[in-house]
């Protein structure tokens, strides 16, 4: 470049105008980049402050229906003792507390040395007998025997006298022989008599003592029974809930041994007030929670109702049996006894979460049946931003500030309960700290 030495002063002016020009760019330059985060900043402020607040809850089932619920204790369907019927010393138990009895299993042992003894003097005194029931018919065939003879000596005798009354008629014998041979006939005939009652009175002789060995096998058979009741037997199959002597203990008639449940089915009894009896009947189904198993519901049956109420609380005993096939629930559970187990599950909601006089039922009777239609807001995540949708359900039952949803509304979907102002379908809006997270 060749500069003009005689134009010095242009170089100069030209210099300054870039310079001057230059330092106000600069200026403008830092000025829009310092202002572009506030104006953002601005800008996005009152959309922070537009959305409105809300809660937001999730939709669950329930019953608007009181509940009918009563705490019991759970206890065996039946409980049955094991008593001893003789008196005798405890040799062995073979069962305790829990273990599990058949029905005609032996679960214990008396000393039986006394029935032993009585058992064998009972059946000696049965051989005697049928001894003497022997000698007995032996006697009445000796007597028929001499009746047999008697008759022939009769016949003889008979036979005898008719010859001499002939011999007499035709004059070859005297008097005294006829006479003679009619009395030795009537003796004879006299003695085919007394023969005839021996066989009666033997025969009778017979029959006693087969009475008395009759009565004797009665003795020997009861004295067998007693002898088997040395042997203690469980009268029901079930559990061993109480062990009530040892062995080694003097054990009397009637007095109890063992304690056995029948844990096939289990029975609750609840206290139920009188006010609310007329809506339990026998027979009925009820849903049982047991504290034991929490997360399992069971469905029993009203067995009976007792006819006495407590005069003082007014309160009628209530007795629900459940099925217990697994037995695995036990005595001493506690129960929890809900008599609507059959009331149909809804979806619930409060009524706040309805906007405007047409979700406002304060004015209806609680318990109404009333189906109507009314605006709910449910609340779905739409690009990131939750947003409101209006749906329509329809209303069932209300009760307590809440009201059973019929349709348009499904268990686990998100809905406003109660917002800042009213809202619009679309609107985008800001969840609470109270509100629920799915």
């Amino acid at each position: 470049m060749i500069l003009d030495v005689n134009k010095p002063h242009k170089l100069i002016k030209v210099s300054s105008e870039a310079s001057f020009i230059a330092f106000f760019l600069g200026i403008g330059l830092l000025t829009v980049s310092c202002s572009s985060p506030e104006k953002e900043a601005a800008q996005a402020q009152p959309e922070r402050q537009g959305a409105t607040p809300v809660d937001v809850a999730i939709a669950r089932t329930g019953s608007l229906q009181a509940q009918l619920e009563y705490t019991g204790t759970s206890a065996p369907f039946r409980i049955v003792s094991v008593r001893s019927q003789v008196e005798g010393k405890l040799l062995d138990l073979k069962l305790d507390v829990g273990d599990s009895a058949k029905i005609g299993q032996i679960v214990g042992q008396l000393d039986d040395a006394l029935l032993l003894t009585a058992l064998n003097q009972a059946t000696s005194e049965l051989a005697a007998l049928k001894s003497e029931i022997a000698r007995a018919t032996t006697q009445v065939s000796n007597a028929r025997a001499l009746v047999e003879q008697a008759r022939l000596e009769v016949v003889q005798a008979t036979n005898d006298a008719t010859r001499q009354d002939k011999l007499l008629k035709e004059g070859a014998i005297a008097l005294q022989s006829a006479e003679q041979a009619r009395t030795e006939a009537r003796t004879a005939t006299q003695a085919l008599r007394a023969a005839t009652e021996q066989v009666r009175t033997e025969q009778q002789a017979v029959a006693a003592a087969q009475g008395r060995f009759s009565a004797q096998q009665a003795v020997v058979a009861q004295a067998k029974e007693r002898r088997s009741y040395a042997q203690l037997k469980s009268p029901i199959t079930g559990i061993v809930t109480e062990k009530v002597t040892e062995p080694g203990n003097l054990v009397q008639p009637g007095g109890e041994v063992l304690k056995i449940g029948d844990f096939s089915r289990v029975k609750v009894v609840v206290q139920v007030s009188e006010l609310e009896l007329a809506k339990i009947a026998v027979g009925q189904s009820v849903q049982v929670r047991l504290d034991a198993f929490p997360n399992e519901s069971l469905i029993g049956r009203v067995a009976r109702i007792s006819p006495t109420a407590d005069a003082t609380a007014r309160l009628v005993p209530v007795e629900v049996v459940i099925p217990n096939g697994g037995g695995k629930i036990g005595s001493g559970l506690l129960a929890r006894v809900n008599f609507q187990s059959s009331v149909q599950q809804r979806v619930v909601v409060p009524q706040t979460a309805f906007q405007g006089t047409g979700g406002d039922s304060s004015s209806q009777n609680p318990k109404s049946k009333i189906q109507n239609n009314q605006t709910l807001f449910v609340v779905r995540d739409v690009g990131g931003k939750p947003t409101v949708t209006a749906r329509s359900v329809r209303l069932g039952s209300r009760a307590d500030g809440k009201v059973e949803i019929l349709s348009g509304l499904q268990p686990g979907e998100s809905y406003v309960v109660q917002s800042g102002k009213p809202l619009k379908d679309g609107e985008t809006v800001r969840l609470s700290i109270l509100s629920e997270k799915t």
